[in-house]
């Protein structure tokens, strides 16, 4: 049984020559800019930088490697929010987010996005399967991951390989399901962070794509070390972090599940299921490329943001050689 318990053909109107959107956040990266802009694969059709509020030249450098960038300033701190912020701000099919230090690296795209046209909602990368490696974490690190990896995977009934990796895609109209802070929130009185603002996100988002039954994959992927700076993770503050959230969203699919709340997949295949009627029954229900129109942003819960002129994403031709495969569970 696939992880998401959804047929894949819920899904059979998604192009299959998507648009891609890239979120990069960012604070203080001007270094690091040049090596991860230089490995775009040609096939992004949209950039979205997220500033935290850089004092170097970030954002100059990212708009002189690409005049195209969007930029956005993120409204409190924190990588959570940073990443909402990005994903708020997105107009591409499939969303992708990547770190700016160069840890992860940009050339796999195409390997998610193969997936996601395959057939899954929501595809994670792994350093410790399907070729994946890390030449950056310490083997106290891999101890606790492969601890808080354990903890989900009873609690859930995954199969997760590496669940703090924070290189992820996803089709763009599954970000509701995610269930992101407001971006509009203030931020609290105390300085503190609004819950999922901080580097559980990472964490969050993956045990919400489950617990919302979308159809999750794994991707090998192959994390490098920073290239300049230093990190903002600490192992044990943020690991505690990581166990804390694990419980916490635990608590909440419980709860939503004796509301009798209906997953987000749910949901996703009434609206397939909608459209493919509409597609029969109406005379311009279909678009020029054969599959149907976009539902306005506002239809699928994101904020709706300026039009960009846009490159149509090419074909995908060479995907490499790594593995990949579904990850599967046990129904709840």
């Amino acid at each position: 049984m696939e992880l998401s318990h959804v047929n894949t053909s819920t899904d059979s109107n998604r192009p299959q020559s998507p648009t891609v959107s890239v979120v990069i956040p960012a604070l203080n990266e001007e270094r690091n800019l040049p090596h991860v802009f230089a490995k775009l694969p040609a096939m992004i059709t949209e950039v979205i930088l997220v500033d935290g509020g850089s004092k170097d030249r970030t954002v100059e450098v990212a708009r002189e490697l690409r005049p195209d960038v969007v930029v956005v300033q993120q409204t409190r701190t924190g990588k959570g929010n940073a990443l909402a912020c990005g994903f708020a701000a997105c107009t591409g099919d499939i969303i992708v987010m990547i770190d700016a230090d160069g840890s992860t690296d940009p050339g796999e795209i195409p390997l998610f996005v193969a997936k996601l046209t395959g057939g899954d909602q929501f595809v994670k990368g792994t350093r410790f399967n399907f070729g994946g490696h890390s030449h950056d974490i310490t083997r106290l690190r891999k101890l606790g991951n492969d601890g808080l990896n354990l903890v989900v995977n009873v609690l859930f009934k995954t199969k997760f390989t590496d669940l703090c990796y924070g290189y992820n895609a996803f089709w763009r109209d599954v970000v509701p399901a995610l269930d992101l802070p407001d971006v509009d929130l203030p931020r609290p009185a105390d300085g503190s962070k609004l819950w999922g603002d901080g580097f559980e996100i990472e964490t969050m988002i993956n045990i919400r794509a489950v617990a919302e039954q979308l159809k999750v994959g794994e991707v090998g992927s192959t994390e490098h070390e920073r290239i300049h700076g230093q990190s903002n993770l600490n192992t044990f503050r943020d690991g505690f972090r990581v166990l804390r959230t694990i419980f916490s969203e635990f608590g909440r699919a419980r709860v939503r599940r004796r509301a009798g709340l209906e997953p987000f997949a749910a949901k996703l295949a009434g609206q397939a299921a909608a459209r493919r009627a509409a597609a029969v029954t109406g005379p311009h229900a279909v678009g020029p490329r054969g599959h149907l129109n976009r539902a306005r942003r506002d239809d699928l819960g994101v904020r709706p943001t300026q039009d960009l002129n846009q490159l149509r994403a090419p074909g995908i031709d060479d995907l490499g050689t790594r593995p990949t495969r579904d990850l599967r569970s046990r129904q709840n």
